[in-house]
């Protein structure tokens, strides 16, 4: 998977198409992402001991990795991600429009 926890998002289809976010849990089993603010839906809840009082909550559910795509640091834009390796044997996510490191 090439988007990580923290990175930078924006939505490209769906109900919250262009939208940016925060990737806050990558679920590799089914290729889904939570991204914050993105997908959100009421959910109603029992009471429990950590919310006595119940009822409906908003909760960021899951987004498929195909629907993203990642913003790059140095040129503020969507973007392919693309693979590099450094002389230490080190592998680096690098930006395809401007061939920068993305960093986490």
């Amino acid at each position: 998977m090439k988007i990580k926890k923290d990175d930078k998002v924006k939505v490209l289809t769906g109900k919250d198409k262009g939208k940016i976010g925060k990737v806050l849990k990558v679920v590799k089993k089914t290729n889904r992402v939570v991204v914050e603010n993105i997908n959100v839906v009421k959910v109603h809840q029992r009471p429990t001991q950590a919310n006595p009082q119940g009822g409906i909550v908003e909760k960021s559910m899951p987004i498929d990795i195909s629907n993203l795509m990642i913003m790059c640091n140095s040129c503020v834009k969507p973007t392919r991600v693309g693979m590099k390796q450094l002389e230490g044997g080190k592998r680096v996510r690098v930006c395809k429009k401007c061939n920068e490191q993305i960093d986490s």
